[in-house]
């Protein structure tokens, strides 16, 4: 059995809050809502952005949730578009990436992000090829629910016990959990 660390992207391998807080404040506003405060969007990342657009709107129908979700993603491409969206690796993720490369570790990927949004990232950074295994929110449930994981699993021919979750939420480490994998 392969070993597989898995990675959250935003908040673990690239530091994205400025961006997802100015995306949800434009998306909001658009709609004539008052944004929530930067606390709160950071407290959603890392989820689904439909879900996270309903836990910041609890009271919002099925319609409105939507709109606002796709205003956000309009928005945020049109920040990546115009040069505006920053998304730097931290520190020392280069190294640790040759590092678990080096002792034989399969690398992937389970994050809230879309694949267009994950895509950008890995070409931006030069990360392509890298790694194994991409799982999104385009193709699975929510976090914490354990579908990411156990796909990426199947696709990096790891079990549970070879695997690792490697990420900054609760939303990550529960996913973990769910999925029988270490949390990291």
């Amino acid at each position: 059995m392969n070993k597989l660390a898995l990675f959250d992207c935003d908040g673990t391998m690239v530091d994205s809050q400025a961006n997802i807080c100015a995306s949800m404040d434009q998306a909001f506003v658009k709609h004539g809502l008052i944004p929530p405060d930067h606390h709160q969007t950071r407290r959603i990342v890392g989820l689904s952005l439909m879900e996270a657009v309903r836990r910041l709107l609890p009271e919002a129908d099925e319609a409105l949730a939507a709109a606002v979700t796709q205003s956000y993603k309009d928005g945020f491409f049109e920040l990546r578009q115009a040069g505006g969206a920053q998304e730097p690796l931290y520190d020392g993720l280069l190294e640790l990436i040759d590092r678990l490369e080096d002792a034989g570790w399969a690398l992937g990927v389970a994050t809230g992000k879309s694949d267009r949004g994950l895509n950008h990232v890995m070409d931006a950074h030069g990360l392509k090829g890298r790694f194994v295994t991409l799982q999104t929110a385009d193709r699975h449930p929510s976090k914490p629910h354990p579908a990411m994981v156990e796909l990426a699993i199947a696709e990096a021919g790891a079990s549970p016990e070879t695997t690792a979750m490697i990420g900054d939420t609760s939303f990550d480490m529960e996913m973990a959990v769910n999925a029988k994998v270490r949390a990291v």
